[in-house]
């Protein structure tokens, strides 16, 4: 499963959004062309459209999480299985980040221009971003979040 996590690096180096590049790797898996993935996931960068709410990261995971596991069918017991899938995914990566928020993990505002360029001149988005993206992909995988619709 180290094709998904290097192709999570992949797009995110190629200038994605973090939340872009998490749902597109793991897209064709699932069922979902990589364009539409692409497209679907392009407003929740910079923390939902540059908000520095979510991490793109985190959204873009549970986006993968929900196309894997939701059923739109689903009974309550179903979806208490699915939110606490998402759950254990939000946990696990709080543990080695100690937050979700886009904000808090990059230490700017992202909603801010100047503060966006002084982050990108301390060159997190190169150093840790990458890290962020590749983490969720891998804790995904963990979970054995990878395999085909069920």
């Amino acid at each position: 499963m180290n094709d998904v996590i290097q192709k999570v690096e992949l797009l995110f180096g190629q200038g994605y959004a973090c939340s872009q590049a998490v749902l597109a790797a793991f897209a064709p898996a699932l069922g979902l062309p990589q364009e539409t993935a692409l497209r679907i996931a392009a407003p929740f960068g910079g923390g939902i459209a540059r908000q520095g709410k979510t991490c793109g990261a985190v959204s873009g995971e549970l986006m993968v999480i929900g196309l894997r596991f939701a059923d739109p069918q689903a009974d309550a017991q179903a979806k208490d299985r699915l939110y606490d899938m998402g759950r254990q995914f939000i946990h696990r990566f709080e543990r080695l980040h100690q937050a979700t928020e886009c904000n808090v993990l990059i230490g700017c505002n992202m909603a801010e221009p100047a503060e966006r360029q002084a982050a990108r001149e301390r060159g997190v988005f190169k150093t840790l971003c990458p890290c962020l993206v590749r983490d969720a992909a891998s804790i995904l995988v963990e979970m054995g979040v990878t395999a085909g619709r069920t």
